[in-house]
């Protein structure tokens, strides 16, 4: 699996509002943000992924686990990730890679470099808008806990 870094400034406003929230709920906001930005990166590797059964079509899908096998050679850089891609799939890394009887075929690495910009602007956007909708639940809540104390 290939490391990809990406220096993003002007985070620290997201950092300290994410760290208003609790940890489930952060945690909550990140992956949906992230399965949502991912979508348009699926999308593009079905579209792109050779058929010669459909099931490596049919598997590529959006994860926040790894299989077994690919969790042996991994080391989790982040507390909330997701993945794109087939499951642990010989076909996948053959079509992708190529073998010494097949020419590669590549349409995972295609599919991240076409959406990569749009994927990181969605992460911004989604995860602004989650963590608002957070906190007016929180603020609501709050609302609703005051207004029972004081009524009783």
């Amino acid at each position: 699996m290939s490391k990809v870094s990406v220096r993003v400034e002007g985070l620290s406003d997201l950092v300290s509002s994410l760290k208003e929230l609790s940890k489930a709920t952060s945690t909550n906001v990140q992956k949906r943000a992230l399965k949502e930005a991912a979508k348009p990166i699926e999308s593009s590797a079905k579209s792109a992924a050779p058929v010669r059964t459909g099931l490596l079509k049919e598997r590529i899908n959006i994860s926040s686990k790894l299989s077994p096998r690919q969790k042996a050679g991994y080391k989790k850089e982040s507390k909330v990730e997701v993945y794109v891609g087939p499951p642990s799939m010989a076909r996948g890394i053959v079509a992708e890679f190529g073998s010494v009887k097949q020419a590669p075929h590549p349409f995972m690495r295609p599919a991240w470099d076409a959406n990569k910009r749009t994927a990181f602007l969605k992460i911004r956007d989604i995860l602004a808008e989650e963590i608002e909708k957070a906190r007016q639940r929180i603020a609501r809540k709050a609302a609703r806990l005051l207004s029972k104390t004081t009524a009783g």
